[in-house]
């Protein structure tokens, strides 16, 4: 049985599981440690975990926006291992993220999830997000 945490340090082996993590969500480049440490350091946002046996299997990262028109959350990263899909661990970990954005605060969380990502939007959608008309810009820095 997995248990939902906040991940509040790190060391080699929780970068190697987020890095496992992020490279089935298609994502490129590699986390550092040292930016891992930032992450779940960083007063704003919360990185919240499945482990299994030592083993991080699942992830949610919370950032929180403060703003003059109030406190939103943004949703990013929500992965469980394809070993380990179909036990629920995503809507525990996006469940465990809405009520730490609501506690700090937040009036809304916002995410995005690729087309692709099918059991992920059913997921999202069951939760009660709605999903938006809008125009998503990006600028690399």
């Amino acid at each position: 049985m997995a248990d939902i945490v906040q991940l509040t340090s790190a060391d080699e082996n929780a970068c190697a599981d987020v890095n496992a993590l992020l490279a089935q969500l298609g994502k490129d480049g590699e986390c550092s440690l040292e930016h891992l440490q930032k992450v779940v350091q960083y007063a704003s946002s919360e990185l919240w975990v499945a482990t299994e046996n030592n083993k991080i299997i699942g992830m949610a990262t919370l950032a929180l926006i403060v703003k003059p028109g109030g406190i939103t959350a943004q949703l990013e990263d929500v992965v469980v291992d394809e070993a380990a899909r179909g036990k629920g661990l995503g809507r525990q970990l996006c469940e465990k993220a809405i009520e730490r954005a609501k506690s700090r605060g937040a009036h809304s969380i916002h995410l995005t999830s690729r087309p692709a990502r099918v059991a992920a939007n059913k997921l999202y959608q069951k939760l009660g997000f709605e999903k938006k008309e809008t125009n998503v810009y990006r600028l690399k820095l």
